[in-house]
């Protein structure tokens, strides 16, 4: 076997890519940086070393089974305020104020979400990595989230392995499992799908992992299409796999 699939639905998720400060947006579906980080809280790690050596171990792919709502989700944040002592610190590392009061500072925040989506990810690598991934998706030492803690997947992320010549070929061929067929008419037949490729072949990402400690990230390429076929539907209320 040389891919994983793992489904990844929920009420929210979010998978950041260019947030910075006080705007915290979400890319339009999970990002490698994020698959490589639910990858590692399965097997237990928070090392850079072994988490910089997956995420350039593996291949990544996704299918929008699920878009979910037409826009993000904005949700307001406080960060910092209601406390005798100030939360936030300063570039210099000292606490921070409000200028004119005294009191500790108050930041306020955006977050986005993405809502009711579900994506197929199809993770590619070797027979050993791939054996050792899907005992660990099964079985987590730590709990899974959808890129914020808030975000809890609302079924087991497995979803099974396979062997195929390409991402491409499993993302075309592996069957859409939802729980119940009341997701029906929001799944899209012919969905969009994101491969991971070599450089130069595709748009360019900054969300290959290279330092959790220092949130570092180094380039990666990957193409884009509309499948051209629709994809096989199964539900496993109804006696699905």
């Amino acid at each position: 076997m040389n891919t994983l699939f793992l489904r990844l639905e929920s009420p929210l998720q979010a998978w950041g890519e260019d947030s910075q400060w006080s705007e915290r947006r979400t890319a339009p579906e999970p990002t490698k940086s994020g698959i490589v980080g639910l990858l590692s809280c399965a097997l237990g790690w928070n090392d850079d070393e072994r988490i910089r050596n997956l995420s350039r171990k593996i291949r990544v792919g996704i299918r929008h089974d699920v878009r979910g709502t037409s826009s993000p989700l904005r949700d307001f944040h406080t960060v910092g305020g209601g406390y005798l002592n100030p939360q936030l610190l300063t570039a210099e590392g000292k606490p921070k104020f409000v200028t004119n009061t005294k009191n500790p500072h108050t930041e306020p925040t955006s977050r986005y979400y993405l809502c009711d989506a579900s994506f197929l990810v199809a993770v590619r690598a070797d027979a050993e990595t791939i054996e050792e991934l899907a005992k660990a998706i099964q079985s987590p030492v730590w709990t899974l989230f959808l890129g914020r803690k808030c975000c809890v997947p609302t079924r087991p992320p497995f979803d099974g392995t396979g062997d195929y010549n390409s991402l491409q070929d499993a993302l075309e061929q592996h069957p859409a499992r939802f729980l119940n067929s009341d997701i029906t008419y929001k799944i899209e037949n012919k969905p969009r799908i994101i491969v991971e490729c070599e450089a130069g072949e595709g748009i360019r990402r900054r969300d290959q992992i290279i330092s959790r400690t220092y949130r570092r990230f180094e380039p990666r390429y990957s193409r884009e299409h509309l499948l051209d076929k629709e994809i096989r539907i199964e539900y496993l209320d109804e006696g699905g796999c």
